[in-house]
């Protein structure tokens, strides 16, 4: 069922000009149908902040449930800001206090840019420890894209992600594990998801933490856990919310950085996402470009819009299905009223009743 347009936010515009169903405030209020109000906590760089916003609108207001979505982003102030970005969220962003005091059926918490070797020396680490600990006593159910899943394992389960031997960057190939839990009914049994890190929790360390394996790729780790109430936090380390072209806009910067001097070696393709002919354009331009470099001329521009109508996006339908059931989940398990996040005769401890 669709979003709701509860505030000025450009995201709504955006989705409603891709067709995406957008509800005006007059129009929800005239339909006699339950709310649901979701937090997305966006810790994402100024660069990436709005369009993981549209990212992760699109797939909860794809999800099929008979409820008005109304999505609340927040940030910290510890991340620092442009001026642009920091405009952008004083006027169209909620905070922390003002959510926890009116509630939440469900949140979401993004990945985020990090520069210390541990975590817990990020300037965000007590901050979003806060925004953690509140969501465990009171909302339904939390989930943690990727540097989120990575702070949550150290947080509450003192498992520290592990350092990668090189980028894990591209599309890869998974399967579901457990095919009995209810977020993974009704999905495909193998699809793709896109990855984009340096660091990883392996299965051993979500085990150790008595959490459960839903869906992961061989030779290329965990992609969805979830906690061992089955429910309460859900865990992704691959990004299923990713825009088909997001992996080509990654590279796109990390060319900029290379010719920015930002980098010492041209970056490597994406892995299992650019076909035959879109490697073929993109190396003619990489020799354009040092040749250009060389020579003192004008740099060659970045083919993005001839590459982009070249790429396939195998992993949408199955991340919204998945998501579907978590909302679908979270509908039938909060009560109405947002600051109780159980229905009475709900157990917090296991709320799906499984085992």
């Amino acid at each position: 069922m669709p979003l709701v347009a509860h505030s000025q936010l450009p995201t709504f515009t955006r989705l409603m000009q891709e067709g995406s169903s957008v509800l005006t405030p007059e129009r929800a209020r005239a339909q006699d149908i339950r709310e649901m109000h979701i937090g997305l906590l966006n810790m994402m760089p100024d660069a990436a902040l709005e369009a993981t916003e549209r990212q992760f609108f699109r797939l909860v207001g794809e999800s099929n449930q008979i409820a008005q979505f109304y999505l609340h982003p927040f940030t910290l102030p510890a991340l620092p800001r442009g001026e642009k970005a920091a405009a952008h969220i004083a006027k169209y962003y909620d905070s922390f206090e003002q959510l926890k005091q009116d509630g939440l059926d469900a949140l979401i918490i993004t990945g985020a840019n990090v520069t210390q070797p541990d975590l817990a020396l990020e300037p965000f680490w007590e901050p979003l420890g806060e925004v953690i600990e509140w969501a465990w006593e009171n909302v339904t159910s939390t989930l943690c894209s990727c540097l989120a899943t990575h702070a949550v394992l150290q947080l509450r389960h003192g498992q520290k992600r592990q350092r990668l031997p090189a980028k894990r960057w591209g599309v890869f190939v998974h399967e579901v594990v457990d095919r009995r839990h209810p977020l993974v009914n009704d999905v495909n049994t193998r699809f793709d998801v896109p990855h984009s890190r340096f660091n990883e929790i392996t299965r051993a360390q979500f085990e150790a933490a008595g959490l459960h394996v839903l869906v992961e790729s061989m030779g290329n780790g965990v992609h969805l856990a979830v906690s061992g109430d089955g429910f309460r936090t859900v865990y992704f380390q691959g990004h299923p919310e990713y825009d088909t072209v997001s992996l080509l806009k990654e590279y796109k910067r990390e060319v900029d950085r290379y010719v920015n001097g930002e980098r010492n070696d041209y970056p490597p393709f994406p892995e299992n996402y650019l076909g035959v002919q879109a490697q073929a354009i993109l190396d003619e331009h990489h020799g354009q470009l040092l040749a250009a470099q060389a020579g003192g001329e004008p740099l060659p521009a970045f083919p993005e819009a001839l590459i982009a109508s070249q790429l396939h996006n195998t992993w949408h339908d199955t991340g919204e299905a998945i998501i579907n059931n978590w909302m679908g989940f979270v509908y039938q398990l909060t009560n109405s009223d947002r600051r109780k996040p159980f229905m009475e005769g709900v157990d917090p401890d296991n709320p799906l009743g499984i085992g």
